[in-house]
């Protein structure tokens, strides 16, 4: 005859009502035995109203435990219901996980399976992510994770850190930037955007911020050296640059259709400043960082987005559309 002590009988029964129950799911006592002897086998001995006991000491201890019992001398019914989180902010953070580039496709399918561990069995099912992962713009580098966490040590505790970075080449080699020299920075900020992770940092060689990459990092090493907190406003930063292109921030102002209202609220908030200019038409005025990623940006448009200025922004983009011009009009 099996037997276990009063303690792992209480953490098995909280362990069934987690994984076997929920607002859709109930068990009776004849079933939470049955689930009791699937794992310490049939031969099990267990009191129900020890079980009942044990039960009612969980409600005292505040695990949610709700007891159903529609009519007396019908068999009561047991679940757990109450959950950290909902189902469908359990299926955001998968859906997340799956379009994170800079996560691998191994990384991806480990996460998902522990968040679907964060209701029941019943409900996990129904967390099957239809976002499929596709492992051709999945990261391959199997360091993220960790990189990712000792730069968030290193901003929380204000510590500088050092490494290489790169990028590939039309042979689809990785090649050391900066002749495989170290990068020193003092790491304000990670920021997630276009579905990679970017460490928002002061270049002390170029002495200005600039951001890059995480996936595009090797070798991150904290230093002991510290340096004073000073205050950086990520969401600013992250919003004045275009596809995470660096560049000199100055006022832009570009001429838009009134069809791309909801895009420009989209990237600049309800706050942005815009001015009626006809029936048709708005007028843009921010702060941006001019960059390729901002003309690569306003060339999306089309030819229902003007640029005003600066004059320089405008002499800019003049080129880049005779260039074009030039590749499909001329021979």
């Amino acid at each position: 005859m099996t037997r276990i002590d009063n303690k792992e009988r209480l953490l098995k029964l909280m362990s069934i009502l987690r994984e076997e129950t929920d607002e859709d799911h109930e068990l009776n006592m004849d079933e939470i035995i049955l689930n009791f002897k699937q794992t310490y086998g049939s031969e099990l001995k267990l009191n129900k109203n020890s079980l009942k006991d044990d039960l009612h000491h969980l409600i005292r201890q505040g695990f949610d435990v709700t007891i159903n019992q529609e009519k007396d001398g019908l068999p009561k019914y047991y679940s757990h219901q109450y959950r950290l989180f909902e189902l469908y902010e359990l299926r955001m953070l998968i859906d997340a996980v799956v379009a994170a580039k800079f996560i691998t496709k191994k990384e991806t399918r480990q996460l998902t399976g522990k968040i679907k561990k964060l209701t029941s069995h019943h409900q996990g099912k129904k967390l099957h992510n239809e976002i499929q992962i596709d492992s051709s713009i999945k990261s391959e580098s199997p360091f993220n994770r960790r990189m990712i966490h000792d730069i968030h040590e290193a901003i929380a505790e204000r510590r500088m850190i050092t490494f290489q970075y790169g990028r590939y080449d039309v042979h689809k080699q990785f090649n050391l930037s900066h002749k495989g020299r170290l990068y020193k920075v003092k790491p304000y900020a990670l920021a997630w955007a276009n579905d990679f992770y970017y460490l928002i940092a002061h270049y002390f060689e170029a002495d200005e911020i600039r951001h890059y990459r995480v996936d595009r990092l090797r070798h991150v090493d904290a230093l002991s050296e510290t340096f004073p907190y000073e205050p950086f406003d990520v969401s600013k930063y992250v919003q004045s640059t275009f596809h995470m292109f660096a560049g000199d921030e100055e006022w832009i102002k570009i001429k838009l259709h009134n069809n791309l209202i909801n895009v420009m609220i989209d990237k600049f908030g309800k706050n942005v400043n815009i001015q009626r200019e006809g029936e048709n038409h708005f007028i843009l005025s921010t702060k941006a960082r001019v960059s390729t990623g901002l003309i690569n940006w306003i060339f999306t448009f089309g030819s229902q987005a003007k640029v005003i200025s600066p004059p320089s922004l405008v002499e800019t983009v003049k080129t880049e559309v005779n260039k074009l011009h030039s590749l499909y009009f001329e021979e």
